[in-house]
């Protein structure tokens, strides 16, 4: 395979009627969605990946778009000269979290080729090269890093580091590739691919509540907080739990539960944000003391100041609990990313284009990370959130108005043809 290669459907008079939001919604839905929970488990290079990204290059052919996948396995659909320069971009990502929402990504995937749609409908002429893009291993369940495919493009994550990388199963990110049919040897930063990026605008479900509560349905992005994840590991002893005294053991979960609760209580009393959300027990038998506990903590605030210092705190009292206990501590910072001011003239831009002076449109921040968060530092990004009623993500009841949606594709369709069209 030649992933680099764009490849164009035949004549448009030969081509399927492109689906509608709706359509699309319902047509991807099914993928990689578990019947017992609703919710999905579409990690990176795997079936559900694959089935996501023919989906992808299905929608982009049927609208006569130009076809690539970038070195990274990123995915495009142009909409003029993919070589071409100043080029508008939107899309998200089509993976998820373990037992994730139908929306977190996908609705920005589905709305990108609505929106053509859309411009097409209002016989709008672009003038400069629009696509669409799927980022590959946003969410970060397999590999344990966010945002790979758009750290790997904006050089965030080196060769080298990609290919440390390894799932639970020990399989590594250019295996898992490989077995995909991809070629993993030229993976890294895609500085070419860049400089033709006048602008790209992802449209992602919100996070949170603050555009319900606020009566909205669309929203722009100012900026995304300061976050990262850090792994902590509890070395204890393995050891009989019916007959090993209290007193003489060294119990890394004992260790490790204080930890957590702890790291509630810093982020809570610094108005942050601190997870334990995911663990690993060694050797994880009920009747056993465990020899080792393994948790990661996702770490969120508004500025560096306040994360840096809630993370300390965090730590600090880790290795107290570990000299109480008998267990040693060891952390390991596994990825952190700093505050992203979105460009404040493209964000003005969509501001403009989305609101008026009696009814201006919401501009607020997140505390989720996101690709556009990711390629802020080397293109100018903005971001536009739909209302999430509940305020649920990374779960099945993650929702959105199927109104909201479609206001969103519309918002998404002004934005682009202020942008690409004028």
């Amino acid at each position: 395979m030649n992933p680099g290669v764009p490849t164009r459907s035949a004549p448009a008079e030969r081509l399927p009627t492109p689906l509608s939001f709706q359509e699309m919604w319902r047509d991807l839905a099914p993928i990689g969605r578990n019947a017992a929970t609703g919710g999905y488990r579409r990690f990176a290079w795997t079936g559900a990946d694959a089935d996501c990204r023919a989906w992808f290059r299905t929608q982009a052919e049927s609208r006569g778009l130009a076809y690539e996948v970038d070195r990274n396995g990123n995915q495009w659909a142009w909409l003029g000269e993919p070589g071409g320069a100043n080029a508008v971009v939107t899309g998200s990502h089509l993976d998820s979290v373990p037992e994730g929402g139908a929306f977190d990504g996908p609705l920005g995937v589905v709305s990108s080729f609505a929106a053509l749609d859309e411009l097409r409908a209002r016989g709008a002429q672009p003038t400069r090269p629009l696509a669409v893009v799927n980022f590959g291993d946003e969410e970060g369940a397999r590999f344990g890093l966010a945002c790979v495919g758009s750290r790997l493009t904006a050089g965030q994550l080196t060769t080298e580091q990609a290919h440390a990388l390894r799932d639970a199963d020990g399989v590594t990110l250019a295996q898992a590739m490989e077995r995909a049919g991809y070629d993993p040897s030229g993976i890294g930063p895609d500085p070419e691919r860049l400089a033709r990026i006048g602008a790209f605008v992802e449209l992602h479900v919100e996070q949170g509540r603050a555009l319900d509560r606020m009566g909205h349905a669309v929203g722009v992005a100012s900026a995304i907080w300061p976050h990262g994840r850090w792994r902590f590991d509890f070395h204890g002893e393995a050891n009989h739990a019916g007959t090993t005294r209290i007193e003489d053991r060294r119990d890394p979960m004992l260790t490790y539960a204080s930890t957590v609760l702890t790291a509630r209580e810093k982020a809570r009393l610094a108005g942050a944000l601190a997870t334990f959300g995911k663990v690993g027990v060694e050797p994880n038998g009920v009747n056993a003391v465990a020899s080792l506990v393994r948790g990661w903590l996702d770490t969120r605030a508004a500025d560096e100041d306040t994360l840096s210092a809630v993370v300390g705190e965090i730590e600090r009292a880790a290795a107290a609990y570990g000299e109480r206990d008998g267990v040693e501590v060891r952390v390991t910072r596994e990825s952190f990313t700093p505050v992203v001011e979105f460009d404040h003239g493209l964000r003005d831009k969509l501001a403009g284009l989305l609101g008026t002076e009696d009814v201006p449109v919401p501009v607020l921040p997140t505390g989720a990370g996101h690709d556009a968060g990711i390629l802020s530092a080397a293109v100018p990004t903005a971001m536009l959130f739909v209302r999430n009623p509940t305020g649920v993500s990374h779960s099945p009841a993650e929702t959105a108005a199927e109104d909201d949606c479609l206001a969103g594709v519309t918002a998404l369709a002004d934005v682009l043809e202020g942008l690409a069209c004028h």
